[in-house]
Formats: C-alpha cells, structure tokens, sequence
C-alpha cells in the first residue's frame, strides 16, 4: 500500500510539472477585435413626451331639468347624434294635470277680470278691483306658463352634435333635477383635446425654448405635437398647442397645456390617454450608443482608443438617455474614437483591433426636463 501510494504522488507530480511546461509554451494571446466609433457632431431632434388625457371638444352633460320616470330613451351608448335630436321623453302625467288645473285658473281668472271692466267703466266698482283681478290673472298666466315649461322640459334633445356617452338609468327609471348623475354625456369629438401637464423645471425649459414676448407668441413659434395611441403607435394627424394655463399648481407644481388634433375618422374618443409628443431640435450634439457606457461609482464612463490602439476609460456627462444612445454633453470630442461593444472585457491600456461598427439611427432619448423623449438624428454630421 505505502509503494501504491508513493508511485501515485510520483505521478501526479509529473502531470503537474508537464502542464505547467505547456502553459509557459503557450503563446500570448494578441490584440482582440473590437467594433469602434468615431465621434461626430450633428444634428438631432429629440421628443419630448408627456401623458395626457383626451376628451371632446365639448363634453355635454345630459340632465333632467324636471322630476319624473324615464319613459323611453331613443338612443344608445356609442351612438352619433346630431343637435336637436330627441334622447329621453319623461314621464309628464302629473304635470299635464297640473297645466288642466292651471289653465283652467288662467280662464277663471279672464271671466273675472272680463266681469269687472264694464263696471269700472261706469264707475259703478272703483278701478282698485280691476287692477286686482288682472293681477290675479297675471300671475295665473306665469303659473300657467311655468308649468307647461316643466312639461316641454320631459322632451331631452342634444344641444350639440356627438358621441352618446354611457347611459347609467333605464326606462322606469325615476329622475330629478338634483341628481348626481347626468343622463348621458354627449361628447363632439371631431376636435379632440388632449390636456398634459408641465412641472416648474419642463416649463422653464419650454419657455427658454421657444421664442415669444407673450404666451401665445410662444405657442405659435412651438412646432407641430404628435399623439401616441395606447398600442403604442403614432395617431396620423398632427396638433398643435393651443393653450397653456398662465398659473402653476401650487398643489401640483404643473401647469397645464391643451393640444388639439383633428378627428376626422372618429379614432379618438373622450375619456381615453395617450402621450403628447413635442419635437425639440437640438444643433450639433455627439450621439454614443447606450450599451458603450458603463458606470463605476455613479460615474458614467467610456472607453476611448488612444496611441497604438490601447483603451483609456474616460469620464462623461450626458443630458439624457435613450434605448440606443446618449447625448454627451462633456468628456468627449469630435474625432474621438470610442469601444462601442464589449466595455466589460477591457480595462486601461489595454490593445485592441479597432473594427468599425455599424451605425444605426438613433431613437427614444430621455432627457432631464421631461420623463421621457425620443431622438432622431441627421446621418450627415453637422458642418463645423
């Protein structure tokens, strides 16, 4: 056993010895290949965008002037109705009895007042009961009229032309002029308006932007909105900001904005969201993709191909993010060549082979005025 155990460690030694011989035969491994990028200055267009809330350009809101059961309702939810079209009939019984009573009040009170003229004529009554019984019948006449208002008012047509809305109480349902709930709403969404809203530091920057001595100057010098739908795509009419309001929200700290978009095809209905996108252009800013940064302590860092092709980390500042790219705003220059793939393999000094890599056009970019922006850039780089 004890000449077993000596002949194994004798054995294990000679492996040991012969591999450590072939890793010191082994070659240095060279310079590996790289994809690199040259650092250019150009033009972009970066989009801001906001969340915002679409709704009509009128959002009317249908209620019982009068107290009675729903008898018929002659729409339905979803529906396009025109201004004048009839919508709900209630139920007026009670009040045609009431207008029988009050008409008959308003004869009483005509035979009275027909009675007395002649007298007064012949000066046989003094003209004091004259003037009272056409009081009398003045005010049969306004009850009268009150009354067959009230009735006029159990026929509901729309005011506006639209979009019927929901329909929360059915026929024999009992309704009144204090209810908390409208019948319907009627919504005209051939304008829609989307409403967003601007913190104190998004405001600053919008108002830096755009040009204009007063509000609407800067309204008017602020380009064309687009809308983004809720599956994410882009809504094929274009809108403008219409208003800002002229005070911030001490609560909120927002000042609202309302764009506008035309609504030709019915697409947009009230009540639904979307995300306001505003396109700011942005003169000569150098563009790296995201995933060629890395961060060390809350630093963003980039490597940068220097003398004999060795790599040195560097420092940068951007202004915001993006799903491809970075605007860098300091650390870098123009003509700068930098690794744009692979930056957790290397550390400084180290030799690479530089490969150009492929370019593509840049998209979404975040900046810190806003929540979230897009980029779009020129291919061509910005002249100097």
């Amino acid at each position: 056993m004890k000449n077993f155990s000596i002949v194994s460690i004798f054995a294990l030694l000679i492996v040991a010895s012969c591999g450590k011989k072939e890793e010191q035969q082994m070659p240095p491994q060279g310079p590996v290949p790289f994809p690199v990028q040259t650092i250019t200055k150009q033009d972009a267009v970066v989009y801001q965008e906001y969340t915002a809330n679409l709704e009509g350009q009128q959002n009317v809101e249908i209620r019982a002037k009068v107290n009675g059961f729903i008898q018929k309702i002659y729409v339905d939810e979803g529906q396009v109705v025109r201004k004048g079209q009839l919508l709900f009939k209630l139920e007026t019984q009670t009040l045609n009895q009431e207008a029988s009573a009050a008409k008959a009040a308003v004869q009483a009170a005509q035979v009275e007042v027909d009675r007395l003229k002649p007298l007064v004529d012949r000066k046989i009554i003094s003209n004091v009961q004259l003037e009272t019984a056409k009081a009398k019948l003045a005010q049969a006449k306004s009850n009268y009229g009150s009354i067959a208002a009230n009735i006029g008012y159990g026929t509901i047509v729309s005011p506006v032309n639209g979009v019927i809305g929901s329909l929360p109480f059915r026929e024999g349902s009992l309704v009144s002029a204090t209810s908390e709930m409208p019948l319907t709403t009627v919504s005209d969404t051939k304008i829609v308006r989307a409403y967003f809203s601007m913190n104190e530091k998004q405001l600053l920057f919008f108002n830096k932007t755009f040009k204009g001595a007063t509000t609407a100057e800067k309204l008017k010098a602020a380009p064309e909105v687009s809308l983004l739908l809720v599956d994410g795509s882009e809504y094929d009419q274009k809108g403008r900001i219409a208003t800002m309001n002229g005070l911030v929200n001490p609560q909120t700290g927002t000042t609202q904005f309302r764009a506008e978009f035309k609504n030709p095809e019915g697409l947009l209905r009230s009540g639904s969201s979307g995300v306001i996108r505003l396109p700011i252009e942005q003169k000569d800013v150098m563009l790296v993709p995201q995933n060629a940064v890395f961060e060390v302590q809350g630093k963003k860092m980039i490597y940068v191909v220097g003398e004999g092709n060795k790599v040195k980390s560097k420092i940068i500042e951007v202004s915001g993010t993006s799903e491809l790219n970075y605007i860098v705003t300091s650390g870098l220059s123009e003509g700068d060549v930098v690794v744009v793939e692979g930056a957790s393999k290397l550390k400084d000094d180290t030799e690479i082979v530089p490969q150009p890599a492929k370019t593509e056009t840049p998209a979404a970019v975040e900046t810190p005025a806003v929540a979230k922006d897009t980029v779009k850039t020129n291919n061509t780089p910005a002249k100097k």
